[in-house]
């Protein structure tokens, strides 16, 4: 057996260069993804004018809840709705006329402008997970999150090809003061990568917080001109707008940044259990809180969202990769193309507790639905794990290599005369074959995916490296990424500013953990 894995191993001897060509490390990012296939539509006509008809009549008739917000209730009652105590009522139209103010696509400018997005139109921009308390990996298994692990998951994000965007809070820093980790979340964001990053939201302060950084690293005057933030503003299903959200969508508004308008659904809990009906309902609270970002300014970048999932009706845990919550997806593309407004949906959703077979199923479910469903900007397309509990750090990478075959798919089909490949069909005609055709010698190299992680040795060849499955594989993918991570640079006076605003920040309060 030893002599035969011997000449296992020589015979692959003509490949070693072109593996280690293959796995050398390479510090690039995939220019955001231009779809070049169409939307998959399941809503007709006549079902679209009623879910809008219902949703107007929703803000009519039902209305809004803005909680402990007066300045909210004022400029609602300035533009004509009626307001009774939190209750504001939507005469039938407003929404939808204060929402054409909106950009139908925008600029998100990075501190690397040949990683700026455009968010909207036919584009795709993939972020990573957000929010979740736990991390987990092979190594330490379920706990926690840190700033360390915080840190890590920013280089990793910088370092993978496929990922557009640095995302937010990738996991929640658990060991910094609940009122000071914003400051350090965003300096990682800023100094370990160069790819756009999101704004703190759990309170206006740090919601203002986030542009002053954003006004040392861009300048003040280009952030009041330019987007340079993304922000996740979640509406409390069913139909409630409460003041902190809105506080930290009234600075990003004010200051020219954008808010993903987005409710927190889970079906049978937080909206009906019918497609129609959530539908409905979700049309209803993104109509009326992009309204109020455009009260608050006219032209503020604002951004359809969706996050719906369905629920377990035993055990009343939220499920993921479903079919219903696919149909809604689709279902939100199409409201949203019709309001003219970008959407942000989708992700690497699962509710398993491992990176395992139910992990896989359910998030290529929802990656793919998201590509398909027309998502412009994609939240948690990486390292979601345990219904967003955690932020698995093999997955991550799982996940991020997996982005790279969605590159491919959008791609589409190309007919042009390389695409055609008459001259390949000629020269090897009946009975040859294409490994050494011009045209194949010419193309090979960007004609097909290729995954950065999964096996694809013959069994002799897996089995004598250890027969690793992709968990292994992921582990020492991280610890590869990470172990040749290499900092963007940063001008110095910029870094020095940040600090200074940093340390001044934290001095003027104290550690508060709740």
């Amino acid at each position: 057996m030893a002599e035969a894995a011997a000449r296992r191993r020589a015979r692959g001897g003509g490949g070693a260069a072109r593996r280690a060509e293959r796995t050398s490390v390479k510090i690039e990012t995939a220019k955001y993804i231009q779809r070049n296939i169409p939307n998959f539509e399941v809503l007709n006509e006549e079902t679209l004018e009623i879910i809008e008809t219902n949703a107007e009549t929703i803000l009519e008739e039902v209305g809004v809840n803005f909680v402990d917000n007066p300045g909210a209730l004022a400029l609602w009652k300035e533009a004509g709705a009626d307001i009774d105590g939190e209750r504001v009522r939507i005469p039938r139209g407003l929404a939808r006329k204060l929402c054409e103010t909106a950009p139908s696509e925008f600029i998100q400018h990075a501190r690397d402008p040949e990683k700026s997005v455009v968010i909207g139109g036919r584009n795709l921009v993939l972020a990573p997970v957000y929010g979740p308390p736990f991390v987990r990996d092979v190594a330490g298994g379920r706990r926690y999150a840190t700033m360390a692990d915080f840190e890590k998951f920013v280089k990793l994000a910088y370092m993978s090809k496929w990922l557009h965007h640095s995302g937010g809070t990738i996991c929640e820093p658990t060991d910094v003061p609940v009122n000071k980790r914003h400051l350090d979340m965003l300096m990682a964001h800023i100094t370990l990568s160069d790819k756009p990053f999101m704004g703190s939201v759990t309170d206006p302060d740090r919601a203002q917080d986030s542009v002053d950084m954003c006004g040392i690293l861009f300048g003040e005057d280009f952030v009041q001109q330019n987007t340079v933030m993304t922000s996740l503003t979640n509406i409390n299903s069913p139909m409630t707008f409460d003041d902190v959200m809105m506080g930290s969508l009234e600075v990003y508004a004010k200051n020219n940044q954008a808010c993903i308008i987005s409710p927190f659904i889970v079906g049978g809990a937080m909206a009906p259990v019918t497609v129609a009906g959530t539908l409905t309902q979700v049309l209803a609270e993104v109509l009326a809180g992009v309204a109020y970002s455009q009260l608050v300014r006219p032209g503020a970048p604002a951004i359809f969202g969706a996050f719906v999932s369905s629920i377990d009706m035993n055990s009343g845990a939220p499920t993921f990769g479903t079919p219903e919550a696919s149909l809604i997806t689709y279902g939100a593309g199409q409201l949203a193309r019709r309001l003219g407004l970008p959407f942000r949906s989708a992700g690497s959703f699962c509710g398993s507790k491992l990176p395992d077979a139910q992990a896989a199923y359910e998030t290529a479910n929802s990656l793919n639905m998201g590509l398909l469903s027309g998502v412009n900007f994609m939240l948690h397309a990486c390292g979601w794990l345990e219904g967003g509990l955690v932020a698995d750090f093999e997955k991550f990478v799982m996940d991020a290599d997996q982005l790279g075959a969605m590159h491919g798919l959008a791609k589409g089909v190309w007919a042009d005369e390389t695409g055609q490949a008459m001259d390949a069909i000629r020269e090897v005609g009946p009975g040859g074959h294409y490994l050494g055709c011009a045209h194949t010698q010419a193309n090979f190299k960007d004609a097909f995916w290729k995954s950065q992680l999964l096996d694809y040795k013959p069994f002799e060849q897996w089995e004598d490296e250890g027969g690793r499955d992709t968990r292994t594989l992921a582990s020492a993918r991280v610890d590869y990424l990470l172990a040749n991570y290499q900092q963007p640079a940063l001008d110095e006076g910029v870094a020095d500013g940040l600090r200074e605003f940093v340390a001044r920040k934290k001095d003027s309060m104290p550690d508060a953990f709740t």
